[in-house]
């Protein structure tokens, strides 16, 4: 099967290795020439994944045309800011394949899913939302993990399922977007507000309170919006939720444990602008969500005043002890 990956960041590149071990055929694509250009020489993007050489038989392109051209499945894995673009760029050459996307989040312009997007730019039906516990390097050194494949199409899912799944991936399959797509984005929300409890340096157990009620707010959440509430049982809400929310390997979480040690502002903002952390975008779009959608969500509004320096990180605890 041809597989085209869309974007060369880490995660995407640790998708790539995945499919590859499937023995798909793999090219490639990004708008940054200066990635495709060092992984053409080196087969190594040194800044995303440090010391992982990509395969030999992988093709790089900046070409969208030629990324897409004669591809089974198309895998968009590009950070949420750029899905509307990527979109753009990918419509004339689209036609009928399948669609897998990797990226989490939601639009800060229109408070859309990318599913959402996909689904309205390119006209089609043929489209799938991949979601779970799974960090860039596990995926590198061929980890046993398990993520959520949300779609409605059945011929897309076998598509999915067949260049994907192996003795060391699973699959488990369900037809709910928004669970899907909400829990991959409230995740990194969540996991900052896991770290900065860790830099005000709380116990285990607060910690494992505050994920507790996350959960549930979570829970909720999904159910409000339209999604299946028992989603956030699976590999895309707790599983995901569990690993990005209590790790130092996230992103998210490290940010989160600087604000929780009062870290000075040029240096998280040097953080921020060196490192790519989601929750921070994802942030300002579930909170501008529910209140287009006018849903009461005081965990999220904390967070998002914690976050843009409108409350102190030390407000957490309290309004733990004392949420309903």
């Amino acid at each position: 099967m041809n597989v085209t990956i869309l974007g060369a960041g880490a995660y995407a590149l640790g998708l790539a290795l995945r499919f590859n071990r499937n023995k798909n055929k793999i090219i490639i694509w990004s708008a940054v020439k200066e990635e495709i250009d060092t992984l053409s020489k080196t087969k190594m993007n040194e800044r995303a994944l440090p010391g992982v050489k990509m395969p030999g038989n992988f093709v790089y392109t900046e070409n969208v045309e030629k990324a897409i051209y004669g591809s089974d499945l198309v895998v968009i894995a590009v950070a949420m800011k750029f899905i509307s673009s990527v979109c753009d760029k990918i419509k004339p050459f689209i036609k009928d394949k399948h669609i897998l996307i990797a990226s989490k989040g939601i639009e800060q312009e229109s408070y859309h899913f990318a599913s959402d997007i996909v689904k309205k730019k390119l006209k089609t039906k043929k489209v799938a939302s991949l979601s779970g516990p799974t960090f860039a390097k596990d995926m590198v050194t061929d980890e046993l993990v398990g993520l959520s494949l949300a779609t409605t199409n059945n011929k897309t899912k076998v598509c999915v399922e067949k260049a994907l799944c192996n003795k060391r991936l699973k699959l488990r399959p369900t037809k709910d977007f928004i669970g899907v797509e909400l829990c991959g984005s409230l995740k990194n929300v969540i996991a900052i507000g896991g770290g900065i409890l860790d830099g005000l340096g709380v116990s285990e157990s607060t910690r494992a309170m505050f994920l507790t009620e996350s959960l549930n707010d979570a829970r909720k959440l999904i159910k409000k919006l339209g999604g299946n509430e028992k989603t956030i049982l699976s590999f895309a809400g707790f599983g995901d939720m569990l690993l990005t929310c209590t790790s130092k390997s996230s992103r998210n979480y490290s940010f989160g444990k600087l604000l929780g040690c009062k870290t000075p502002k040029e240096k998280l903002d040097s953080y921020l602008k060196n490192n790519t952390v989601e929750g921070v975008y994802t942030l300002k779009s579930l909170y501008g969500l529910i209140k287009v959608r006018r849903v009461k969500m005081p965990f999220l509004d904390l967070i998002y005043n914690m976050v843009f320096g409108y409350k102190k990180v030390d407000d957490l605890i309290p309004f733990l002890k004392d949420k309903e």
